[in-house]
């Protein structure tokens, strides 16, 4: 019993060293940004081939305007740009992600790739909603697939930072720490995604007027309303410290003219 109770904590402790044990970040973050390409490669190939107008039909339903031909893809192009903003997003905390990173291991990878699984289905839910376009039940059933297959894409992302986070003084740079000046702003980057994907499936389920149009203005707003806040955090920073700074100064002049005065001049 001895024996058995020796080997199985030996097994453990191996199974936690092949965890941790250290894997290449340059393979990674290449594999990735191959996945990372190739997902977007197929949104464009998608949206080149099956969302051009036909010149006859051009000629005789739309009068020979191209313009009004386009309009009637609009929510195909309203569903490419939003998932192609979601991809980019992904990328982008995927690239600062790894930026933080000085050691990858085989955990951290085997994440990255359930991550890039999830990546992989994003021209499906690009043709799921460009589909089922329509106020239906199908559109609000596409629009959970989507996302669903998001949240996992970016909630993946989030265990990979949390992993790192476990033995951060080996597996990231000092200023992404606990307490270090891009924590938090790396937090907030790789909690968008899943919150926003999670709070419009919860939507769905509440609003029956929520539409594929709404989901996809989304995607495409949040990212630039996270650099906005982003920014607003920065100018807030500066301003509060340069408040300080003034502060500081007139402390620091008040005790040297108190330095400067006589002591009868001090105790009037």
């Amino acid at each position: 019993g001895q024996r058995g109770e020796e080997e199985e904590h030996h097994s453990l402790e191996t199974f936690t060293f092949y965890l941790s044990e250290p894997l290449s970040k340059e393979r990674v973050e290449a594999f990735s940004d191959g996945v990372y390409a190739i997902v977007a490669t197929l949104l464009i190939l998608d949206i080149c081939e099956d969302n051009v107008p036909d010149p006859r039909e051009v000629g005789e339903k739309f009068h020979g305007s191209l313009l009004d031909a386009l309009s009637e893809y609009g929510p195909n192009y309203l569903a490419y740009f939003g998932s192609f903003v979601t991809i980019g997003l992904l990328w982008f905390v995927h690239h600062s992600l790894f930026l933080y990173v000085t050691k990858a291991t085989r955990l951290m990878g085997l994440l990255n790739i359930l991550s890039l699984a999830f990546i992989g289905g994003l021209p499906l839910a690009y043709q799921l909603t460009s589909e089922f376009a329509e106020k239906s039940h199908n559109e609000i059933e596409a629009i959970q697939v989507s996302c669903v297959i998001t949240f996992f894409a970016s909630i993946f992302q989030f265990a990979i930072w949390t992993t790192a986070l476990l033995n951060e003084e080996e597996t990231l740079h000092a200023f992404a720490r606990y307490g270090g000046k891009e924590h938090a702003f790396m937090f907030a980057k790789l909690a968008l995604s899943p919150c926003v994907s999670l709070g419009a499936f919860f939507l769905t389920c509440l609003l029956s007027e929520f539409s594929t149009a709404i989901f996809h203005l989304m995607q495409i707003v949040i990212p630039f309303a996270f650099l906005a806040l982003r920014i607003f955090v920065r100018i807030s920073l500066t301003a509060i410290r340069s408040v300080m700074s003034l502060s500081r100064r007139k402390v620091v002049l008040l005790e040297e003219e108190e330095a400067c005065l006589s002591p009868n001049e001090t105790l009037s």
